[in-house]
């Protein structure tokens, strides 16, 4: 990325195992420094249900990090959100399995954490700030950044995160458009709630890449139609985040992004003194020494 200086190349080892890929930390002209990790591995070798999520989110608390902006190409469910278009979801209908980690939580150390906002209400106000910043066209219209901003009061934009590696059938799409979703993906989930466990502020932006498969009128997503758009869209991720930088650097400096955030999994905690898994109650002091 333009303006960016790489510092140092971290391989991280969580109770957890490895994140995916190091962790290449670069700074701004100012000293700011931000964290970059691979979701998918350096060589894309991860399946959506592969990923090691956990390990992630672990790893990049380890190292300090306090928010993440979490770039993921997604298929549209509505006309107006064209390929090329950046969406900032508020919801998530979890459409996954099971079969994911999605909790840093467990038997003999349970917690509850709330997950009624997803995302983080802050960040997407920071982020949603520098839609001009995307360039660009598709089909003769400019690419846009789709938000609660632009979308109007009070509505929410909701991302449907599937199993995959799979795309959705036409009568899945069709169905999850009835459900009111905006965009899908497969990787929102577990990712936004292990953040929110790990008080991470977390937003993800959704690069369209597609119609998934409910237009009549156009064949089913296929790699090849995601592939070509999502190197369209490479450039626009870079334009955004070093247009948002900025603010995003001056809200975790004040300490204003992610207050409501620190200290919020203290209480979470449900298992009594008596039955506590003392080798899970440690790897959960990995993310926050000396809550319990």
């Amino acid at each position: 990325m333009g303006g960016l200086t790489p510092v140092a190349k971290l391989d991280v080892e969580t109770p957890w195992g490895k994140p995916s890929s190091p962790i290449t930390v670069s700074k701004t002209s100012n000293g700011f420094l931000v964290a970059f990790l691979a979701r998918h591995g350096q060589n894309h070798e991860y399946t959506p249900t592969t990923v090691p999520f956990q390990a992630n989110i672990a790893a990049l608390k380890s190292i300090g990090v306090k928010a993440i902006v979490a770039f993921s190409a997604v298929g549209s469910l509505r006309e107006h959100i064209r390929p090329r278009d950046f969406v900032l979801p508020s919801q998530i209908i979890d459409r996954t399995k099971g079969i994911r980690e999605s909790s840093f939580f467990g038997t003999g150390f349970v917690g509850h954490v709330g997950f009624g906002e997803p995302f983080d209400a802050e960040l997407e106000g920071i982020i949603a700030n520098h839609g001009n910043a995307l360039e660009g066209e598709y089909n003769g219209e400019k690419s846009k950044l789709h938000s609660r901003y632009t979308e109007g009061k009070g509505q929410d934009l909701t991302l449907v995160c599937m199993e995959g590696p799979a795309f959705s059938t036409r009568a899945e799409s069709k169905l999850y458009r009835s459900w009111d979703g905006y965009v899908i993906n497969m990787s929102a989930i577990p990712e936004a709630k292990l953040a929110k466990e790990a008080e991470i502020s977390y937003q993800m932006v959704c690069m369209s890449t597609d119609y998934d498969a409910w237009k009549d009128d156009e064949e089913p997503v296929t790699v090849e139609t995601v592939v070509g758009n999502l190197k369209a869209n490479g450039k626009n991720a870079e334009n955004l985040m070093v247009a948002m930088l900025p603010d995003l650097e001056h809200a975790l400096t004040d300490g204003s992004l992610g207050a409501n955030l620190r200290g919020s999994i203290k209480f979470a905690l449900s298992t009594a003194p008596a039955g506590v898994n003392k080798e899970l109650k440690k790897k959960l002091d990995f993310l926050h020494p000396g809550y319990w």
